[in-house]
């Protein structure tokens, strides 16, 4: 049984999942120039499922996924105490290497960055960034991970192209094949459809469906029910505090805690 403490109530509820869980999180708190925005959080997320994240703005949603991978580390005036442990291991341990931790992670932003670049090195580029020097094989990679995302044959004839001609839509799948090219194990989104249109955003959503079953996926999103299409599981946030976490079905339906109720309901935004 794991337990996720939040906001103390008497709804606070003790979750059973039926998969191991792929990130323990544990008394993670963070300080961002002198002031609380993550208090104490403790949970595990299960390996080959979609955990969303949902809560009001600045409630601590992207701060709490940028721990994943350490991107707070990039950011003055932040202290990090707790632990994060993917697989086991304490991502936050003083001997911990930052690049290989952020290897096993592949992020997805609110917009699409390609690389200037053509198509085929945007998908090579980490590959060769770990060391993978053989043509043939960063063929394979290319085309693999664009058939991943739907892209290829969409863009097999003319992948000298740079990357930056591509639409919006296009540009979001590459970037997801570009993080799915260095094998990783997580993939965090972070309000990863907010600048596509609906086809483009069904497309995303549909891909995130489909690679769970290789990969831990957690998600951060403003919209409930793209929460609901996508999720396995929400996780609940407010005011920096785990407020509920449990099935999509149970949180966005059944929600035993009041805070969520009143969120869920539309009456805090």
């Amino acid at each position: 049984m794991y337990t996720y403490p939040g906001i103390e109530t008497e709804e606070t509820q003790d979750i059973i999942l039926p998969a191991a869980p792929h990130i323990q999180i544990k008394d993670l708190n963070v300080h961002i120039e002198g002031k609380h925005i993550l208090k104490n959080i403790n949970l595990d997320i299960p390996n080959n499922s979609v955990t969303s994240i949902i809560g009001p703005s600045g409630c601590g949603k992207t701060t709490l996924l940028k721990t994943l991978n350490r991107l707070m580390d990039d950011s003055k005036n932040v202290a990090v105490s707790g632990s994060v442990l993917v697989n086991g291991e304490d991502i936050y341990a003083k001997d911990a290497e930052v690049t290989h931790i952020r290897k096993k992670m592949g992020l997805l932003s609110q917009r699409p960055f390609p690389l200037p670049m053509s198509i085929f090195d945007n998908i090579a580029y980490g590959p060769r960034i770990h060391g993978e020097r053989n043509k043939k094989v960063l063929a394979e990679i290319v085309e693999t991970q664009l058939k991943n995302v739907g892209l290829w044959d969409e863009v097999k004839d003319r992948l000298d192209s740079s990357a930056t001609g591509l639409s919006i839509g296009q540009q979001q799948r590459l970037c997801l094949a570009r993080g799915l090219a260095v094998q990783p194990e997580i993939i965090l989104g972070d309000e990863s459809t907010s600048a596509l249109d609906p086809i483009s955003t069904q497309t995303i959503e549909n891909l995130l469906i489909e690679l769970k079953k290789d990969y831990t996926i957690v998600l951060v999103t403003h919209i409930l029910r793209q929460a609901r299409r996508v999720s396995d599981y929400i996780l609940f946030v407010y005011n920096g505090e785990i407020v509920e976490f449990g099935k999509t079905e149970d949180v966005l339906l059944y929600p035993k805690n009041e805070i969520t109720q009143q969120y869920v309901k539309g009456f805090i935004s």
